[in-house]
């Protein structure tokens, strides 16, 4: 049952690029629709969401890599990529009537705002949905590590990690059938075992803040909102004495 008022009241959303695509690459305008009606819903009920979008599902900058190409200039495509998912976005949010921004880390005045952390602070005190793109403006850092970094700078209570999985597994559950799923997980814990939830950069930033990491399946309809609402969906990481590591069901 849905409390009566939100465990978080501002968080820091992050997609990845994929999620943009539906079944095929590049992007999806109704998936990209039906991600925008689950942050429009809790944008109504008040909720400060901020978003940080990859760009996997137009450039995935590590392959290229494999092929020579300089590593920069590979990140620095995948960073315009998140641009153009960061304008679907926007443009989807805003047809459902929610006002939103687009920000980002490299300057293009003609389309978006550039990152300015106290203007991205005041669009969310006025209940507008902030995007974040082009990740952090740098080369060899992750859009994970955008995320963390972004969710600090604007005082989020959490960063929610939308896949297609349903938490964090001990191994790939597609692969190992017998994986279990955690519940409540440390940072440490999550160094030390090599679990797959986000880089080790962006894990550190939400450990030395106190930062919890909620991983959750996005595809199940409704799922942010119980997230948001404190429901025990997917997978918590938190500072030692929040959560003890715990296999699903298990303890």
């Amino acid at each position: 049952m849905q409390e009566s008022a939100p465990k978080y009241t501002r968080i820091l959303l992050k997609i990845s690029g994929e999620a943009f695509a539906g079944k095929d690459t590049g992007v999806d305008v109704e998936t990209t629709a039906l991600m925008a009606e689950e942050i429009a819903a809790i944008a109504r009920d008040g909720i400060s969401v901020a978003v940080v979008v990859g760009g996997g599902n137009i450039w995935r900058g590590k392959l290229h890599e494999e092929h020579g190409m300089d590593r920069a200039t590979a990140d620095y495509m995948g960073m315009l990529a998140t641009v153009i998912n960061a304008l679907a976005l926007q443009d989807a949010l805003e047809r459902m009537g929610v006002p939103s921004r687009v920000q980002t880390a490299i300057a293009m005045h003609e389309i978006a705002e550039p990152y300015i952390r106290r203007r991205a602070i005041r669009h969310l005190e006025k209940g507008r949905v902030v995007i974040f793109a082009a990740g952090t403006g740098n080369p060899y850092f992750t859009t994970d590590t955008t995320a963390a970094l972004r969710a600090v700078e604007v005082n989020a209570q959490a960063v929610l990690k939308a896949t297609k999985v349903d938490g964090i597994y001990s191994a790939d559950p597609k692969k190992v059938p017998s994986a279990t799923r955690f519940t409540r997980v440390t940072y440490r814990e999550v160094l030390r075992l090599g679990l797959e939830v986000m880089d080790n950069t962006a894990l550190t930033l939400c450990m030395d803040n106190d930062l919890p990491i909620i991983v959750f399946d996005m595809g199940r309809l409704g799922n942010i909102r119980r997230v948001v609402w404190g429901e025990p969906i997917g997978t918590i990481v938190a500072k030692e004495q929040e959560a003890q590591t715990t296999a699903g069901g298990v303890r």
